[in-house]
């Protein structure tokens, strides 16, 4: 009985639930069409991405230079108490 559970087990396989390998989601398919639709995409997100992220080092040396001007401020910014 312990042997034909172990061996029906061996046979199966490791993960049934696993979609097929020509499966195409949705969500990679709609991608796929909307890349295709828009080529210049891609270039579009580079520029909004280096507005906010992609930092010159000149860029982070006048960050640095004003971050070291800060005034440090105190927890309740409303206090009257001069602690």
């Amino acid at each position: 009985m312990l042997e034909s559970t172990i061996l029906s087990a061996v046979e199966t396989p490791a993960m049934p639930m696993l979609p097929a390998r020509d499966y195409v989601s949705d969500h990679t398919k709609f991608m796929r069409d909307l890349l295709a639709a828009r080529p210049q995409l891609e270039n579009e997100q580079r520029a909004g991405r280096a507005i906010w992220w992609d930092k010159l080092p000149g860029d982070l040396d006048l960050r640095r230079e004003m971050d070291e001007g800060l005034v440090p401020q105190k927890p309740y910014v409303y206090s009257t108490d001069e602690r």
